[in-house]
């Protein structure tokens, strides 16, 4: 199916209140991916990423679809290109990203697209989105990350079923198995998205990208290496803090009334 050249194919926004989005925007072919938007998917998310306006990002797509996988009628040129380097790898590029970033599942999340999910931090997903894994239909195998991180979010034998029987995986399962962290209405992901962005943005800034990065840092850590450098840098943050910020974090403990945020 052709693309309109004056269409954008990864639409990025920057909005008033800190709220980044990314839209993978080629609906009529359920979002799958050619080399031009891998690369555009790569350096949304770099530039999002060093912007001191966005503190969080969420990515969604257009139609129907969240992201149907790689543009398989040009494999090739996807496979064969300059796969290993990080510029232009949107899953490098969003595991280097120090913002929070939501995933908004609207449809089908299938094998390149489920890997970028994947690379989210929380996932929002549709009622009737569904996770489907076929790299071992097509021949094809992971690179971007769905043979190690699946396994060890959903337990090795569901993932080992997921991959190698490439049966849809429905995002109410995924919830269950601690994969998506909420199933909505199909005219609420967005919302819900927004929700989560907007009592994240609540808190220290500088204090949720360091933990997205001590969560994420240490989920590659066995638990004792994890524990050593959380302990590390626990130590490094509070010899590095000063009086002021002392005081600052003493009148906003005073000043916080309601300490419960509904989501």
């Amino acid at each position: 199916m052709g693309d309109s050249l004056s269409e954008k194919l990864i639409v990025v926004t920057r909005e008033p209140d800190g709220v980044g989005t990314i839209t993978i925007n080629r609906p009529k072919s359920l979002n799958s991916l050619t080399r031009p938007m891998m690369v555009d998917l790569a350096q949304a998310f770099k530039g999002l990423g060093k912007d001191n306006s966005v503190r969080v990002i969420i990515l969604s797509g257009a139609g129907r679809a969240f992201c149907s996988g790689v543009d398989l009628t040009a494999a090739q040129q996807v496979f064969k290109g300059d796969v290993k380097d990080p510029e232009v790898d949107p899953v490098a590029q969003m595991e280097q990203c120090p913002k929070p970033i939501i995933g908004a599942i609207n449809g089908f999340a299938i094998t390149a697209g489920f890997e970028i999910a994947l690379a989210c931090d929380m996932l929002v997903a549709a009622k009737g989105a569904a996770f489907i894994e076929t790299h071992a239909r097509f021949g094809i195998f992971p690179s971007w990350g769905l043979s190690q991180k699946l396994a060890r979010i959903i337990g090795p034998n569901k993932a080992r079923e997921v991959s190698l029987t490439a049966m849809p995986m429905s995002a109410e399962v995924a919830e269950k198995l601690g994969l998506v962290n909420y199933v909505v209405e199909p005219n609420e992901v967005l919302k819900k998205a927004r929700q989560l962005a907007g009592a994240i943005m609540k808190n220290s800034e500088d204090m949720v990208l360091r933990y997205k990065s001590v969560i994420n840092d240490g989920y590659k850590l066995d638990l004792r290496q994890g524990l050593a450098m959380e302990k590390e840098r626990g130590h490094k943050y509070y010899d590095g803090m000063t009086p002021e910020q002392f005081k600052k974090m003493q009148e906003f403990i005073a000043g916080r009334k309601n300490p419960s945020s509904k989501l």
